[in-house]
């Protein structure tokens, strides 16, 4: 009885052995890629260079060049789940519900409205063009959001294939960077104020780091509206992925119970309810963004590992023009709610 109880003891630690042994040289890896790309990006001083996008990038060369054996998928797979979830969580730690009201009931509108109206008609075109409905809803979700965190945390939900996410991450990036690039060409064209021009920028420019380029680019006053207009869409992202996995557990009928639910969502909100009632520490506040980028980056640089570039020339173009579509539609939107109610 004794040698029985000493060998039930000694099997779990074992367990928990194998498993960091499992996932070592793959989450390895991704971190490596992270630790590569987070002070290339810094040291560009652009906001055009996402680390993200450096170590996706990274990512796929080594998938297709070298390749990844097998030992390397779990610690991937790890990076792309638990990891890219805690990432998720840790954003709320620069959002509080105030910051929505910040931008008044007229940003609010000219937000929600270039959000739901972006989506849902980034759904319906990528029907028309035949763009595989998955694919069109994360280049929606990374459009109408935040860029490449939205197409992220949505395919928790989409569950879409590496290669959709690596398409959409690069549809998001190519037109936000033009946004970041163009938009500050047509802030006198329009006639808008710098208010008005940031609330334009916040409603419409896909990545968090492009929008506040975009911002200020025309001065302190248009870069603070620019960012509190995009950290409000950002907090959307919450009721939008509870929407989503609301709807394909209805979309699973009978299979219902095993739609995706997408608990982190409610992390998230909790770091935002927690940073609206107490004000945490800048030093606390620092440490989670970076701890979230880090993660984001690693989950990035996995899902390069895990596409492979021969099929996503398979999605041909179309994909292209969805992306192109989606980004002056809410250019559009945006810019004419900002004239109508700001």
């Amino acid at each position: 009885m004794t040698s029985l109880a000493v060998e039930t003891v000694d099997a779990e630690p074992a367990g928990w052995r194998d498993r960091i042994r499992d996932v070592a040289p793959g989450l390895g890896l991704a971190a490596a890629l992270a630790a590569v790309a987070l002070p290339v990006a810094r040291w560009s001083g652009s906001p055009l260079v996402s680390p993200m996008v450096l170590a996706m990038l990274a990512g796929i060369v080594i998938r297709n060049t070298v390749g990844i054996g097998d030992a390397l998928g779990p610690g991937i797979r790890t990076a792309l789940r638990p990891v890219l979830r805690f990432g998720i969580v840790l954003l709320g730690a620069r959002l509080t519900f105030g910051e929505l009201g910040a931008i008044g009931l007229p940003g609010i509108v000219v937000v929600s409205v270039a959000l739901v109206s972006t989506f849902v008609f980034t759904k319906l075109a990528a029907r028309a063009l035949g763009v595989d409905a998955k694919l069109g809803e994360l280049i929606a979700a990374g459009t109408s959001i935040c860029g490449a965190s939205a197409v992220l945390a949505v395919n928790t939900v989409t569950r879409a294939h590496d290669e959709d996410v690596a398409y959409a991450i690069a549809c998001v990036t190519v037109f936000g960077s033009l946004s970041m690039v163009l938009f500050p060409l047509l802030m006198v064209p329009l006639g808008f104020t710098p208010e008005t021009y940031g609330l334009w920028v916040g409603a419409s420019v896909h990545e968090v780091a492009q929008a506040v380029g975009a911002g200020f680019a025309h001065g302190t006053v248009a870069g603070e509206f620019g960012t509190v207009a995009k950290l409000g869409r950002v907090i959307l992202l919450a009721p939008l992925i509870l929407t989503l996995g609301a709807l394909a557990a209805r979309r699973g009928g009978a299979m219902a119970g095993r739609a995706p639910i997408p608990w982190f969502v409610f992390g998230f909100v909790a770091v935002v309810a927690l940073n609206s009632l107490v004000a945490l520490p800048p030093v606390g506040v620092e440490g989670a963004q970076l701890a979230s980028t880090v993660c984001l980056t690693m989950a990035l640089g996995a899902m390069g590992l895990e596409t492979d570039i021969a099929k996503l020339r398979l999605k041909g173009v179309r994909p292209l023009i969805l992306g192109a579509a989606a980004w002056i539609f809410i250019a559009a939107v945006a810019g004419l709610l900002v004239m109508l109610v700001a």
